[in-house]
């Protein structure tokens, strides 16, 4: 097993992310302000949702496969029932590290994705937000991540 803090320092070295789930309406949606806060700190990332061609100002993609190049690792943002398609398409694609995003109440995580992933050879990150680690964190999230770790919205091992 690996410690959530070794998981997410892999998953955050990567440069290539995608985050599926940003809205065309971007108030209160933690996928948008995953997304911003990457784009913000260089990394080459993708916003990704079925019924938009554009999000916060960038190209959106249907799907992980329409992405030229491709990525390295995917956030999951989306509602828990579209996780587990999700998982099976970075499977498919060969995406090795994955995140479902969960700061408050059930978030991205399934657990029929998160077994299907590993089952399959991805590290999966199954709650938490990519912004409670460094090099993404800010003040107010590694407070969530303190408080979200005692109430289990945190794993502690991958």
């Amino acid at each position: 097993m690996v410690t959530v803090k070794e998981a997410a320092s892999t998953f955050l070295a990567n440069k290539r992310i995608a985050v599926t789930g940003v809205s065309r309406k971007a108030e209160g949606h933690g996928s948008n302000a995953v997304y911003k806060r990457l784009r913000d700190r260089g990394y080459d990332v993708f916003a990704v949702n079925p019924n938009a061609d554009e999000v916060e100002g960038d190209r959106c993609y249907h799907d992980l496969r329409d992405i030229p190049g491709g990525v390295d690792a995917v956030v999951i943002a989306t509602k828990p029932e579209l996780a587990e398609s999700t998982m099976r398409e970075c499977a498919e694609l060969g995406i090795k590290q994955t995140w479902m995003h969960r700061a408050f109440g059930e978030g991205s995580v399934c657990g029929e994705a998160t077994v299907y992933g590993k089952d399959h050879g991805i590290t999966v990150i199954d709650g938490g937000c990519p912004l409670m680690f460094e090099p993404t964190a800010d003040v107010f999230h590694k407070v969530l991540r303190f408080v979200s770790t005692r109430t289990g919205k945190v794993p502690k091992t991958v």
